[in-house]
């Protein structure tokens, strides 16, 4: 399991890590499936802009810098971000809560050749399975 740098590192550590990881999955055969989940510290916010791609466009907030690097990565592996393929209702979109701050940085990505067998990525709001973090779940067709 990989996980993501927490948030206030230096921005050299960040770009190492995305660039491990990077490396990681651009070294699996492109016939094997690959899915990407946890807490990746930035916000992809609900703007598809620059992304059409990878952002299906039902994201939650705004975009921030650790986003955009979420991003620039999966667009670099022709990658999705399966949070953002499906309106919902902000209790399904939203990963973290802590009082009145909400945000989405818990993700599902997935290959774009895979991106048909995704049928539903949500939130279930009352499940929490780090404390502040919801538990995200994604429904897959496997045919």
């Amino acid at each position: 399991m990989v996980y993501a740098p927490q948030s206030g590192k230096p921005e050299e550590e960040k770009e190492d890590f995305w660039n491990k990881v990077f490396h990681l999955v651009s070294c699996i055969p492109q016939n094997e499936m690959v899915v990407l989940t946890g807490d990746m510290n930035g916000r992809v916010g609900s703007s598809n802009v620059g992304y059409d791609g990878n952002h299906g466009g039902f994201g939650y907030g705004d975009r921030n810098a650790d986003g955009s690097r979420i991003l620039e990565f999966a667009d670099g592996l022709n990658l999705v971000i399966c949070n953002t393929l499906f309106m919902k209702q902000e209790s399904q979109m939203v990963t973290y809560a802590a009082g009145l701050v909400k945000s989405t940085v818990g993700y599902i990505i997935v290959r774009q050749k895979d991106k048909a067998k995704v049928c539903n990525v949500k939130v279930i709001p009352n499940e929490e399975c780090v404390p502040k973090n919801k538990l995200l779940v994604m429904d897959m067709q496997m045919a």
